[in-house]
C-alpha cells in the first residue's frame, strides 16, 4: 500500500490515481522544504488534504488541487497541465495561488473587503472551502509558528476565516477555529470555560436524560412526531456571550440547548398548532421564563426565520434553552434565505449571499464538477493593491486614472501613468483584480477633456469635470481681461452681435469657451482686432461709396444754416422748417458721425454711421443717402440713447450705475434689470437723455470704471 492508499482509502482507484499524480508533483517541488518545527513541508499539504477528504467530504479533484497549489504557489513556471487532469483542478489551483498572495495590511479595518477578495478569487466555489481547510490546519499547528506570525494568523482567522466558515455552514470547522483563537487570545478564559465544561459534562448528560424522559412520553401520547437536536455551546460562543451579557459562566443559560423539529404537514395553521402544543407540554413540565420567550412563529423575522424560543427552569433551578420549529421551518433556517449565518446578523451584500449559497450547494452536490455548471462569483468589483499593501476596491473596467483618484484627488489630477508588475502603463490602462499599482505623477500634469473617457468611477469622473470647469472659468477670466485691455488700447469696440456671429462660425458653444480660447492662446486676440478693423473698413467704404453716389445724383437740396447744397446742418435748437427725425434704431446724439436717409413719407431720418442698419441702407439705396453734419456748437436740446450694461450680480452695483448717470449732464428715462443666473450677472437696459456724445462718453467711460461692471454697450 502506497502513501496515497494509506491517506485516502475511501476514494475510488480512479480518484486515488488523480491524487497520486498531483502528490508526485508536490513531493518533488517541496523536497527539502520544512516547516517551523523541522517537519517536511509536504506534511502540511497532507494534513490539509485529509481535512478536505475526511472532514468536509470533497471529491478527489479537490484533494489534487491542494497538492498542486502547494507545489506551484512559489513556482509559477511549473507545468501541471501536462498531468491532463480535470479543468476544474487547474481552476481551483489558480484561485488558491491568488488567495495566497493576499497580505492584509489592516485586517481589523478591512475584514469585509478581504473576505470579498477571497471569494472574488474563487472562480470555482470550492476554492473558498479549500482555503478554510488550509487555515484550519494552520490553526491546529499554531504552536510551531513564531510569535509575530502567530499573532497575525490568529487575528486573520478571527476577522476573515471564522466568518466565512460560518457563512458557508461549516459549523464544526468554525467552532474549532474559534476555540483555537480563544485559547491563544484569552488563554485563561479558555481554560476556565473548558475546565468548567468538562467538570459539568456528567451533570449535563444527567440533566438531558431527566429533561427528555417526561417529554418523550407526553409527545408520544399526543401523536406528535419529532426529532431532537442536542448541542453544547463551544467555548468561544460561551465566552462571547459572557462578554456581551457581562455574566459569569453560570449566567449563560444556553450552554446546553435542545431543539425540537416537528414532522407535520406544511400547512401554516397546522404547523403553528403543533409548535404551540409542544410548547405547552414543555412549559407544563418546566417553569418558563416568559421574559425570554421569543415567538417568531406568530411574527416571523423580516428575513423569514420562524421558531419558538423559550428558556425553562427545572426543579434543581437549572436553566435550559428550548427551540421549537417544524421540519419546513428548520429547512429554511438551515439552507434557505434565512439560514443560520443570515439571522446571526453577519453583514453581506445580496450578491454575496447568493454566491455563498451556491458554495453550500456545491458542497452538497459533489457530482457537479464541470466549471461551466458551477456558479461564478460576483464580478462587479475588482480588488487592487497599493505598493504598501493597502486594498482598494474599484468597479470592473476601472483604469489607472480611477485608481489614482480613489487614493487622492490631488494624485489623480497629477497622474501620468503607473507601474504594474514592473511595467510602465498609461493612465487609461484597465486594471484587474490582484494588480499592485504604483502611480506616477508630475506637477505639470493637468486634466484634459479626454480623461472623462478613461474612467468609470463616478468620483473620478466628477473630479475631472470639476477641474475642467474650473480651468475653463479661470482661462475665460484671463481671456476676457486680455481682450478688454487690448480693445481699450486699440480704441475699438466689439459689438455683441459680432461676438455671436464669430462664436457661431467657429463653433464656440458658450461665451466662456470663447474667452477661454483667448486665455489659452488657441485664439489669437489679434484675429479679433483684424475682424473689427475689416468690419469697420467695410462700413466706411460703403458709406463713402454711398456718399459719392448721392453727391452725383443731387436729387434735392437741403440747406438749413448756410451749408453747401447737399449738406444738412442739424441743430437741435432749431427744428422748424427742417423735415427730419432721429432714427430710433440707433438714436444719434449731437457729435456722432451721421448720415441722412430720405424716406418715402417721413422726411429725412438721421442715422449713426455705425447704425446696425447703415450697411444695408448704404448698399441698397445709395441714391437716397444725404450727407449731413451737426452745427458748430450743441444746442440746449437733448437726445435719448439706449445703453446695455452687464455687471456682476452684486447688490450695490445697481445704485452705482444710477449714481453715475445722474452725476453728469444726463438724466435717466428708463431702467430695466434682468438676471442671468448661469453667468451670475445683471443685464441692465436703460435709456439716458444727454445733450451730446461728449456727455455720453463721460457717462459710458465712468460706467466702465465701476468695479463690478463687465461691459457697457450703446444700442
Amino acid at each position: 500500500m502506497d502513501r496515497i492508499d494509506e491517506l485516502f482509502p475511501n476514494y475510488s482507484p480512479e480518484g486515488r490515481e488523480t491524487i497520486r499524480k498531483a502528490y508526485a508533483v508536490a513531493g518533488q517541488a517541496l523536497a527539502g522544504q520544512t516547516r517551523y518545527d523541522g517537519a517536511p513541508f509536504i506534511t502540511h499539504a497532507e494534513a490539509v488534504a485529509r481535512i478536505v477528504s475526511d472532514e468536509i467530504g470533497l471529491p478527489p479533484e479537490c484533494v489534487a488541487a491542494v497538492f498542486l497549489h502547494e507545489a506551484t504557489r512559489n513556482n509559477k513556471d511549473l507545468d501541471i497541465r501536462s498531468l491532463k487532469l480535470e479543468e476544474s483542478v487547474y481552476v481551483m489551483v489558480e484561485g488558491l495561488n491568488l488567495i495566497s498572495t493576499i497580505k492584509p495590511k489592516d485586517t481589523r479595518l478591512e475584514a469585509e473587503n478581504y473576505k470579498k477578495l477571497i471569494i472574488q478569487y474563487s472562480r470555482d466555489p470550492r476554492v473558498t472551502v479549500l482555503k478554510l481547510a488550509d487555515r484550519l490546519e494552520v490553526m491546529r499547528r499554531l504552536d510551531i509558528f513564531p510569535k509575530t506570525s502567530r499573532e497575525r494568523k490568529v487575528l486573520e482567522t478571527l476577522m476573515l476565516y471564522i466568518p466565512l466558515a460560518h457563512q458557508l455552514g461549516l459549523y464544526n470547522m468554525k467552532r474549532e477555529m474559534e476555540d483555537i483563537y480563544l485559547s491563544y487570545a484569552e488563554p485563561e478564559q479558555y481554560r476556565l470555560i473548558t475546565n468548567k465544561l468538562k467538570a459539568t459534562e456528567k451533570d449535563r448528560e444527567k440533566l438531558m436524560q431527566e429533561f427528555i424522559e417526561p417529554l418523550k412520553k407526553k409527545l408520544s401520547d399526543a401523536g406528535i412526531r419529532y426529532k431532537l437536536k442536542i448541542r453544547t455551546k463551544a467555548a468561544y460562543s460561551i465566552w462571547a456571550k459572557m462578554q456581551k451579557q457581562k455574566v459569569p459562566f453560570e449566567g449563560v443559560y444556553d450552554v446546553f440547548a435542545i431543539r425540537f423539529i416537528i414532522d407535520c404537514p406544511e400547512d401554516r395553521k397546522v404547523e403553528k398548532e403543533q409548535c404551540w402544543k409542544v410548547y405547552s407540554f414543555v412549559t407544563e413540565e418546566y417553569e418558563p421564563d416568559t421574559a425570554r420567550l421569543r415567538d417568531w412563529i406568530t411574527n416571523p423575522k423580516t428575513n423569514g426565520y420562524e421558531s419558538l424560543h423559550i428558556t425553562v427552569k427545572n426543579k434543581d433551578n437549572s436553566y435550559l434553552e428550548v427551540q421549537i420549529r417544524t421540519r419546513r421551518m428548520d429547512e429554511i433556517a438551515e439552507n434557505g434565505f434565512a439560514s443560520h449565518w443570515s439571522y446571526k446578523g453577519i453583514r453581506r451584500e445580496e450578491s454575496m449571499a447568493k454566491w455563498l449559497t451556491a458554495v453550500r450547494y456545491a458542497l452538497e452536490h459533489p457530482d457537479t464538477d464541470s466549471p461551466e455548471e458551477l456558479p461564478q462569483p460576483p464580478s462587479r468589483e475588482i480588488f487592487v493593491f497599493t505598493p504598501s499593501g493597502e486594498l482598494r476596491i474599484l468597479p470592473v473596467g476601472a483604469s489607472v486614472l480611477d485608481f489614482a483618484f480613489q487614493i487622492h484627488s490631488g494624485l489623480g489630477m497629477r497622474c501620468t501613468g503607473a507601474m504594474i508588475g514592473g511595467k510602465a502603463v498609461s493612465i487609461k490602462e484597465k486594471l484587474k483584480t490582484g494588480d499592485v499599482v504604483e502611480i506616477m505623477s508630475s506637477k505639470n500634469q493637468k486634466p484634459n477633456p479626454d480623461w472623462v473617457n478613461y474612467v468609470v468611477s463616478s468620483k473620478a469622473r466628477n473630479k475631472i469635470r470639476q477641474a475642467l470647469h474650473e480651468a475653463e472659468y479661470k482661462k475665460a477670466a484671463e481671456g476676457k481681461e486680455l481682450l478688454e485691455r487690448r480693445l481699450k488700447n486699440w480704441k475699438l469696440e466689439l459689438p455683441d452681435e459680432m461676438v455671436t456671429e464669430y462664436m457661431k462660425k467657429h463653433h464656440y458653444s458658450t461665451i466662456h469657451a470663447f474667452f477661454a480660447a483667448i486665455g489659452e492662446g488657441t485664439l489669437d486676440v489679434n484675429e479679433i482686432k483684424t475682424l473689427i478693423l475689416e468690419h469697420d473698413a467695410q462700413v466706411a467704404e460703403a458709406a463713402a461709396r454711398a456718399a459719392a453716389e448721392a453727391e452725383s445724383r443731387r436729387s434735392w437740396d437741403v440747406n438749413a444754416q448756410g451749408g453747401t447744397d447737399d449738406i444738412l446742418v442739424i441743430n437741435a435748437r432749431n427744428l422748424k422748417g427742417l423735415d427730419y427725425k432721429m432714427a430710433r434704431c440707433c438714436n444719434p446724439v449731437f457729435g456722432d458721425d451721421v448720415f441722412g436717409f430720405v424716406t418715402r413719407d417721413a422726411g429725412i431720418k438721421i442715422h449713426r454711421i455705425t447704425c446696425p442698419n447703415a450697411a444695408r441702407l448704404l448698399e441698397l439705396y445709395p441714391y437716397r443717402i444725404q450727407k449731413v453734419r451737426w452745427a458748430d456748437s450743441p444746442s440746449s436740446g437733448s437726445f435719448q440713447v439706449s445703453l446695455r450694461v452687464v455687471a456682476a450680480m452684486e447688490p450695490a452695483v445697481l445704485n452705482q450705475v444710477v449714481d453715475v448717470v445722474n452725476t453728469f449732464k444726463s438724466s435717466l428715462r428708463e431702467f430695466h434689470v434682468s438676471e442671468n443666473q448661469r453667468n451670475g450677472t445683471y443685464e441692465i437696459q436703460m435709456k439716458v437723455s444727454v445733450a451730446s456724445n461728449l456727455e455720453l462718453d463721460k457717462v459710458t467711460s465712468q460706467l466702465r470704471h465701476l468695479k463690478h461692471v463687465q461691459k457697457v454697450t450703446r444700442l
